[in-house]
């Protein structure tokens, strides 16, 4: 088994808000609810699910950005759950992070040689001219060009600009990078260049990553492993292939007949439509929090009892946490669209 680098165990992160304008009440937003997920070191650890599933909040709290409600967090084996601000500092060298905006993550009133070599200012340890030399030498390997030190953000597409942040994530070396939905903001033709930078950074620097994105056909191209969120949980956790050839959580099999694609007889497969919206985070339902949604819901079992992550018969590291689990895959398609009928209508 290869050695992990961060661990959540029970981890949850609720957010106090007002209930009303003039209520001095106050609610919690349930944003991540008792996650527990391991990244091993090398890996492609991809986490997906709608807008507001709690994505961006996991990967923040693995990087201490944020503190968790409960629960712990361990970095190489050392709990960093409680550490202050100026004992994280060291560790912040060895976790870095990419974002989703390329045209908001950079200071358009710095250069691209300060914004890259702003790590070093602040943690120090390289001179001015060996930090000068190390920008261009970073830009060199993201595929930008040396004489870009001297321009400014605004003089780059959003893809340059998505390298120069790259660039920036890769200064101190760090073991492990978040990559927050880093290509949803670019063109297609650019995305494929990004990822393949990616993937070739990965290999020549050993990085491990925490790759962010709601569009399951990236996560396919990139992850190793792919954590299927909704609602603040963990539902579904497996091999990348495995999530696509057997998805076991009616929620999973949703996502992916979602996914543009022919079937094997050259017809476009149907996609399976949930309906209703997602629950609120500051009152989710009892029992599954999918439940209120699902096709395979069954009273008095599902909305009562919180199912837990349990292992799939035969296939070593694929989890999911339904009561009634999909057997079949894509045969289970119609089985899941007659529940579907059955529960709304036809």
């Amino acid at each position: 088994m290869t050695e992990a680098i961060v661990e959540l165990e029970h981890v949850a992160k609720h957010f106090p808000v007002s209930q009303g304008v003039f209520s001095r009440s106050r609610a919690r937003v349930h944003a991540v609810e008792d996650v527990t997920l391991t990244v091993r070191k090398g890996e492609t650890l991809g986490i997906v699910g709608e807008s507001g599933c709690g994505k961006s909040t996991t990967a923040r709290l693995m990087l201490r950005l944020i503190d968790p409600t409960t629960g712990s967090i361990r970095f190489e084996g050392r709990d960093i759950t409680g550490l202050s601000h100026r004992q994280l500092r060291p560790l912040r060298r060895e976790m870095q992070m990419i974002f989703q905006d390329p045209y908001a993550s950079l200071n358009p009133r710095k250069t691209v040689e300060q914004i890259v070599s702003q790590p070093f200012a602040i943690h120090g340890g390289v001179s001015r001219r060996e930090a000068k030399l190390r920008v261009r030498e970073l830009l060199s390997v993201v595929g930008l060009s040396p004489e870009h030190a001297s321009r400014y953000p605004h003089e780059f597409s959003g893809g340059q600009r998505q390298r120069i942040g790259i660039a920036r994530a890769l200064a101190l070396n760090p073991k492990l990078i978040v990559c927050d939905e880093p290509v949803s903001a670019l063109d297609v033709s650019v995305q494929a260049q990004i990822l393949n930078l990616l993937r070739s950074l990965q290999d020549e620097f050993n990085l491990t990553y925490v790759f962010i994105s709601h569009d399951l056909s990236v996560m396919r191209q990139i992850c190793t492993r792919i954590a299927v969120m909704y609602l603040g949980r963990v539902v579904e956790l497996a091999e990348s292939e495995r999530i696509f050839e057997r998805p076991r959580h009616p929620y999973t099999a949703v996502l992916i007949s979602a996914v543009p694609r022919l079937s094997s007889d050259g017809k476009k497969r149907e996609r399976i439509v949930v309906s209703g919206d997602v629950p609120s985070p500051v009152d989710p339902p009892s029992g599954c929090v999918f439940h209120p949604r699902c096709p395979r819901f069954r009273p008095g079992h599902c909305d009562t009892v919180q199912p837990q992550l349990e292992p799939t018969p035969g296939e070593w590291g694929h989890v999911a946490a339904c009561h009634y689990p999909l057997e079949r895959w894509p045969a289970d398609e119609s089985e899941l669209r007659v529940d579907l009928e059955r529960a709304i209508g036809p």
